[in-house]
């Protein structure tokens, strides 16, 4: 039998604690032990450590300092001031992403949308594929520093996201808007990506924008409260207002003009 490095062990064990906090085993807020997780798989307190600083740096688990490791619990206030400051940096993102798409990438994205609108499998999955989205269009910004930096920043958001406990038709109605996102991105006249963004946040969050200077202006018109939103009998959920890209699988734009790079 093959033995188990240290390497290979941390990361065993990050994975069975990271399906036991998206389970509900741990929730929210719950103290990690090292000494009683140590205990539970017969293993010293070392890979554990480990274990859990990888959580850490993928949001899944705070450092509290002073009290030890915790799932990570984010209050209102605080994803309004990490969205904040992810409306601004993103926005920029995109602008970038616009200006240097490739054919290539429109392709990737059109497709993960697709993948993302016929979704039907579990949370993580639905987080998973609302990162990658979002972290293929920073990608293409072409400033590693810009895309290092979102990543560390909505690392935490998008593992909470992950935690939610909210309707599949919820999670699904998120989902479908990235079309409209993507549509700010390929539609070949001036588009008001900050309004995107800002309505894309408010699905899922409160008043994402509460500690930017955003909070002070005029704001487009949004969708539904996150929490109030009715998709009972609702085959397909369009924001009023948002784009339609209805023509992106075809290498259209929602105007009808063919997709230009």
């Amino acid at each position: 039998m093959r033995a188990i490095t240290p390497s290979t062990l941390k990361v065993y064990l990050a994975q069975r604690l990271r399906e036991s906090i998206l389970s509900g085993k741990y929730r929210p807020g719950d103290r990690l032990n090292e000494s009683m997780i140590a205990r539970e798989f017969g293993i010293s307190r070392i890979p554990v450590r480990e274990a859990l600083f990888q959580l850490q740096e993928s949001g899944f688990v705070s450092n509290l300092k002073g009290k030890g490791m915790f799932v990570t619990l984010l209050s209102d206030e605080d994803t309004q001031m990490i969205n904040s400051l992810r409306l601004v940096l993103e926005t920029e993102a995109f602008k970038l992403a616009r200006a240097r798409i490739t054919s290539e990438t429109a392709t990737e994205l059109m497709n993960l949308v697709e993948r993302m609108e016929t979704w039907k499998g579990e949370p993580a999955e639905s987080a998973a594929m609302d990162f990658e989205f979002h972290r293929t269009v920073w990608g293409v910004s072409g400033n590693p520093y810009l895309v290092r930096t979102l990543e560390a920043l909505t690392a935490v958001l998008f593992a909470h996201k992950t935690l939610e406990h909210v309707s599949s038709e919820l999670r699904q109605w998120r989902l479908n808007h990235h079309r409209a996102l993507l549509d700010v991105i390929l539609n070949p006249t001036p588009q008001d990506i900050r309004g995107a963004l800002l309505m894309h946040l408010r699905m899922s969050y409160k008043e994402p924008e509460r500690y930017s200077s955003m909070a002070k202006l005029e704001q487009p018109s949004s969708p539904q409260p996150y929490s109030e939103v009715e998709l009972a009998g609702t085959s397909e959920v369009r924001v009023d207002g948002s784009a339609s890209l209805s023509g992106a699988r075809s290498g259209q734009h929602a105007s009808g003009d063919p997709v230009r790079f």
